[in-house]
């Protein structure tokens, strides 16, 4: 069964929505050159609202571990998702800080391997911007698909690489926010898939 995680989620709307589709994921930003960016306390605020059954992960890019770690322990997120440089010794570091879940990012030709509990195939660099997706066919580990996914296409990509989960963000926005419409049309185009 492939999962879905709505990334970028940054207005109370984008909450509201999350709590009737239901998605397994969602994504708040920490990386402060993104447009989706949130502090910690928008993160709290929105936090408090998500359903607890949803899980909150925090998107970073080269952030400070403690950082990192402070707002995995304080409930803020329930994951942390690394989409930066960070090395095999930085998740080791976080890890001595939290016992939570850890998704290291990869862009789709990377040849590392990660001690990371999940990992998230990517065509660049959080863009949007959609790869090759026959390149993953014998990819062995299970790993969360994003890069460019939309209601068209998401269906395709379940068929083809059947990924523990995909990742979407401007794939479901319209104008630069979050559109509820094809939010619940992606969600299920991939519970259909499921089935």
């Amino acid at each position: 069964m492939t999962r879905i995680k709505f990334c970028g989620l940054k207005t109370l709307d984008d909450i509201f929505a999350a709590n009737e589709i239901f998605p397994d994921y969602v994504g708040f930003v920490f990386a402060k050159k993104s447009k989706r960016c949130v502090t910690p306390a928008q993160a709290e605020k929105l936090r408090g609202i998500l359903s607890k059954k949803i899980c909150a992960v925090g998107v970073f890019v080269d952030e400070k571990i403690s950082n990192v770690a402070e707002l995995l322990n304080a409930g803020i997120i329930d994951a942390a998702q690394l989409h930066g440089a960070e090395d095999e010794a930085y998740i080791k570091n976080l890890r001595a800080l939290t016992n939570r879940p850890i998704i290291k990012a990869f862009k789709v030709h990377a040849k590392e391997k990660s001690s990371a509990d999940f990992i998230l195939i990517d065509g660049g660099a959080g863009d949007g911007k959609i790869f090759d997706w026959s390149v993953l066919k014998n990819f062995r580990r299970e790993y969360f698909l994003a890069g460019g996914l939309t209601v068209e296409n998401v269906g395709a990509a379940i068929k083809l690489l059947h990924p523990f989960a995909v990742d979407v963000s401007s794939g479901i926005e319209t104008d630069g926010k979050k559109d509820f419409k094809k939010m619940a049309a992606f969600a299920e185009v991939v519970r259909r898939e499921n089935l």
